[in-house]
C-alpha cells in the first residue's frame, strides 16, 4: 500500500475550521471535490504536510496546525493606511475586498480591514496569518506523481523559492493600486 511521501500525488477530503469551529473552507468547495498536490513541494500549508506523511488512502486524522506552520504569525507592519480615492472603485470598496497592488514590479495582495470616508486599512497579512488551523482530513488516493505532475510541483516551488528570495526592500517606492477583487459570496 502506497502511503503519502516526497514525490508522491496525493488526493484528499478535508474540512478545515478555526479555533472557534467556524468553517473556514473545505474540499467540497474545491474543483473536482478534493484537495489535489504533491507532497514536498510546499503546496499546502508545511504543518499540515508534515501531519500527512505516512498516511495512506482511506486514513482519516484530525490535524492541529499552529499558526507559525499555517500561514504565519500576523505581523503588524503590514497593516497601512490608503488614501480612499487611490482605489479602483472607491465609493464601493467594502471590508474583505482583496486588492492587487504592485510592488516593485511584483503583484502583492492586501485585504481591506477597515473603511473610513478618506481612507481604508488595508492588510498584508494572509487572512489566516496568526490562526490555529483545525484539519478533518481523509486520504482519498496516494500514488507516484507522473513526470508531468512533478514537473508542474517544482516549478511552482521554484517560483516560491525566488518571491522568497527577493523581498522588496525597505525605502521600496509608493504602491499602485491595479486590481481589485470581490470575495464570492455564498
Amino acid at each position: 500500500m502506497e502511503t503519502i511521501a516526497p514525490n508522491m500525488f496525493v488526493a484528499l477530503d478535508f474540512v478545515l475550521t478555526d479555533e472557534d469551529g467556524e468553517v473556514l473552507a473545505r474540499s467540497a468547495d474545491e474543483e473536482g471535490g478534493l484537495l489535489s498536490y504533491v507532497q514536498g513541494y510546499g503546496m499546502v500549508v508545511p504543518g499540515l504536510e508534515a501531519a500527512l506523511h505516512g498516511l495512506a488512502a482511506g486514513d482519516s486524522k484530525t490535524i492541529v496546525v499552529g499558526p507559525e506552520h499555517g500561514y504565519g504569525l500576523r505581523d503588524e507592519e503590514l497593516v497601512f493606511e490608503a488614501d480612499r480615492a487611490e482605489l479602483p472603485d472607491p465609493a464601493g470598496v467594502e471590508v474583505g475586498d482583496e486588492l492587487g497592488l504592485e510592488v516593485e514590479g511584483e503583484e502583492v495582495s492586501v485585504y481591506v480591514a477597515d473603511v473610513h470616508e478618506d481612507y481604508v486599512v488595508l492588510d498584508g497579512n494572509h487572512p489566516l496569518a496568526g490562526v490555529t488551523l483545525h484539519y478533518d482530513v481523509t486520504v482519498r488516493a496516494v500514488r507516484p506523481a507522473t513526470e508531468a505532475e512533478l514537473r508542474d510541483a517544482a516549478e511552482g516551488l521554484d517560483d516560491a523559492r525566488e518571491d522568497a528570495a527577493d523581498p522588496a526592500p525597505d525605502g521600496a517606492p509608493a504602491v499602485s493600486v491595479y486590481a481589485l477583487h470581490r470575495p464570492k459570496t455564498s
